[in-house]
């Protein structure tokens, strides 16, 4: 079997390196293959250049380490999507460039994955059994209860916390709902998991060990953003666009370009 971890980053040099020791110590344990991407997104930083400094410490612990980098800034949600796309793993799980959801909770994500018994496995900070270290500020811990609360509105999902940057899947069978997904920003999580219900995989939330960790890129106009993005998944099911032929019709035009 073979996992891979995709790690989005934008200008992430601070804590990039010792999340990337952490992976590699605990990739190293394991008795599957991996392989770590890490989707730059622009970074103004040197971001880039911590990842190079890794390729060879990953590769003497017999591991891979590859970086992707986006044409410019364009969200979380886009680098996810290139990650994924890109990922050649059974398995395919995301987690933030911090590590607030502790790497060594990767096999109680991907476990169900593994026995076929899910096809989508997500971390929540949401249910009784979560356990959270570090809390976030109160007016974050509200907003997130508010935006939970329009998303079940919105959507229909039943869900306690789809936000939590920790999420497994079986590739071959969730490839479609990345190419259907068209939100690039911090929505994106939200349209993953609502074309994933809607095409009928089986998902499940999981609770994760959790802490904050300071640094996060979400200010208050890419919140009021993402509040925005739950009508956006809604207006693009409603136009068709999370439909299989919507993935051939993309495709079609892909190949109009590119002769």
């Amino acid at each position: 079997m073979l996992v891979s971890l995709v790690i989005p980053a934008y200008n992430e040099e601070a804590r990039l390196g010792s999340s990337l020791e952490r992976v590699a110590s605990y990739l190293a344990s394991r008795p599957y293959k991996s392989e770590t991407i890490v989707v730059d997104d622009g970074s103004k930083d040197h971001t880039a250049k911590i990842v190079a400094e890794y390729f060879l410490k990953f590769e003497s612990q017999g591991l891979s380490l590859r970086l992707l980098k986006n044409p410019g800034n364009r969200g979380k949600g886009y680098s996810i999507r290139n990650g994924v796309l890109n990922a050649s793993g059974d398995v395919v799980l995301f987690t933030d460039a911090d590590l607030s959801a502790p790497i060594t909770e990767i096999d109680r994500l991907i476990e169900p994955i593994v026995e076929d018994r899910f096809d989508l496995v997500f971390g929540s900070r949401g249910l009784e059994t979560s356990v959270i270290s570090t809390h976030q500020s109160i007016f974050r811990e509200t907003a997130g209860r508010t935006f939970n609360l329009m998303m079940r509105i919105l959507t229909g999902l039943n869900f306690k916390d789809t936000q939590c940057g920790f999420k497994a899947f079986n590739r071959k069978r969730c490839k479609s709902v990345f190419e259907l997904q068209r939100i690039n920003g911090f929505g994106f999580d939200v349209e993953v998991l609502y074309i994933a219900k809607k095409h009928k995989l089986r998902l499940l939330e999981m609770p994760v060990t959790w802490g904050h960790v300071e640094g996060s890129k979400v200010g208050i106009a890419t919140g009021a953003k993402t509040f925005v993005d739950l009508a956006t998944v809604r207006w693009h099911d409603i136009c068709g666009r999370y439909s299989f032929r919507a993935i051939a019709s993309k495709t079609a035009v892909v190949s109009t370009h590119q002769r």
